[in-house]
């Protein structure tokens, strides 16, 4: 059976300000995603893990390897995957539900059928009755929702999330965390997860894949064998804690790499 998501031997690189040096980002990563899993990618802090989701989304070219979705390579973005970013980035001048059916709009639904779809997402992430409502009117986890609501609306198969609760409060944060996880199971939509809490990733997902400091690779995959439906008591068992502080250990050597690595030397200077 094809994985709905492939990531093979992924490499990339990002060229120094002078051009003359390369800085390796990620390296030789390879992954397999299920239809309907949850996967958290977690990492310290500049190993790759934004990178590697703007490549499997189609915003970065890798500098070697390949993603394939259902067995077919991808070569840009679009498609079957929705975004979702740690800001919101929300037109200010449009309405929820006219910010729900953007995506829609830029593929030629009309305005009838697009606004039914995004109603539909709307009332699904908690914000029927604010559909006219705008972003300047909206709480941080509010805006969140809609953005959420944005992506779902294009019915992607695979929903890719850049870290999209890290700017919010520890208690809105934790809701939010709920209402992904009852969004997943209503949608059955396949979810990769980036976070730098590791509590979270532990909470949300299947499987967590822990990145090696950078360049990233990937370092441990770690199942998650906790029964489902899980709730905000699940996070105070033993089970929860010995996997919050087995991945601790794991990333921690990482996290002290990646504050002693040194940056690639700047060119020397040609003067004047």
């Amino acid at each position: 059976m094809v994985a709905k998501l492939t990531i093979e031997n992924v490499s990339h690189a990002f060229g120094s300000p002078g051009g003359r040096r390369a800085l390796r980002v990620l390296d030789d990563v390879s992954l397999s995603v299920e239809a309907g899993e949850f996967i958290s990618v977690i990492g310290a802090s500049g190993s790759g893990k934004t990178t590697l989701l703007r490549v499997i989304a189609g915003l970065e070219s890798p500098s070697a390897g390949a993603v394939l979705v259902d067995g077919e390579k991808r070569s840009g973005p679009g498609g079957k995957m929705g975004v979702v970013f740690q800001r919101d980035s929300l037109w200010p001048w449009r309405s929820v539900l006219e910010n729900a059916t953007f995506g829609l709009e830029m593929r030629g639904v009309n305005k009838a059928e697009a606004g039914a779809k995004a109603m539909r997402y709307i009332e699904m992430v908690g914000l029927g009755g604010f559909e006219t409502w705008y972003p300047h009117q909206l709480s941080g986890g509010m805006r969140q929702r809609v953005n959420l609501a944005r992506a779902l609306t294009i019915e992607p198969d695979i929903l890719l999330m850049d870290e999209p609760f890290a700017a919010l409060d520890a208690q809105t944060r934790e809701i939010m965390q709920l209402e992904l996880t009852r969004v997943w199971r209503d949608t059955g939509k396949t979810i990769l997860f980036v976070t730098h809490q590791i509590d979270e990733a532990v909470f949300l997902s299947d499987r967590v894949v822990t990145l090696s400091a950078r360049p990233g690779a990937v370092r441990a995959t770690t199942v998650i064998d906790i029964p489902r439906p899980r709730d905000l008591r699940t996070k105070r068992t033993p089970e929860f804690q010995a996997y919050v502080g087995d991945l601790w250990e794991l990333i921690e050597a990482e996290v002290m790499k990646s504050f002693n690595a040194r940056a690639p030397a700047a060119p020397a200077s040609t003067g004047s």
